[in-house]
């Protein structure tokens, strides 16, 4: 039965009660297998976006935090313990993907989809920022969860370390943009390395700066406002 967003519990917990309260709550009320969801990549105009999942089941991980709070050492060292120790997922939507249906259609489905491929299912879902509609299982939204809600943060580790790896490789491919710098992102970095030698096939051609830049300009190459299968060389979302 779909649910939706629905909470069993009478009350929200506090802030104060610490990164383990939601989940500390949510097992009073029978709910052991709590999954956190969220994505790394949204904001960014180049690269895929990477959805994880994240089940801690009473696992507690040292200094763990939002992902953007951390150092890059850090992330990867919270990374290893994650993915050897917790239950968990990861899915990469590619550019064509994001480009074809939308960055929120892509995150929303992606989220489901990360869900779902859990080794072990979720008996209550927490999602970063926005609802996760179409569950199977009741869910709720927490706002600034990567820094509230422990296994959204686990999530956004392990989303964020998985990207950035990801970005770290195109830059070998199209080193001209500096991808293992900014990570995609619009940086004065970036949108200067894309005017200069134009968009590649990672570009997110829907997304205005990239479009703008397509369009012609120095060194810009006329390329078409949708990224395409054919042009992405196929989508790989492993």
């Amino acid at each position: 039965m779909i649910t939706g967003l629905r909470r069993p519990l009478r009350f929200t917990p506090r802030r104060d009660a610490g990164m383990y309260g939601y989940e500390r709550a949510l097992a009073h009320g029978g709910f052991t297998r709590v999954a956190g969801v969220d994505e790394a990549g949204r904001g960014a105009c180049a690269g895929p976006l990477v959805v994880a999942a994240v089940i801690l089941d009473g696992l507690r991980v040292p200094g763990l935090a939002d992902s953007k709070l951390l150092t890059a050492a850090r992330r990867e060292a919270l990374y290893e313990e994650i993915t050897a120790r917790a239950v968990w997922s990861a899915l990469v939507i590619s550019t064509a993907e994001v480009d074809r249906t939308g960055v929120h259609a892509s995150n929303v489905t992606g989220m489901r989809r990360a869900l779902k491929a859990l080794p072990t299912p979720p008996s209550y879902v927490l999602s970063d920022g926005f609802g996760v509609p179409g569950l199977e299982v009741p869910s709720l939204r927490v706002i600034k969860g990567d820094r509230a809600v422990a296994c959204i943060a686990a999530a956004s580790v392990v989303a964020k370390v998985t990207r950035d790896r990801i970005m770290e490789g195109l830059h070998e491919v199209y080193p001209a943009y500096g991808f293992d710098e900014h990570k995609g992102y619009g940086t004065p970095e970036h949108m200067a390395a894309l005017t200069a030698h134009g968009p590649c096939p990672e570009h997110r051609f829907s997304f205005v700066n990239v479009r703008a830049r397509a369009a012609g300009g120095s060194g810009v190459v006329a390329l078409p406002t949708m990224v395409n299968n054919e042009l992405m060389g196929g989508e790989d979302e492993r």
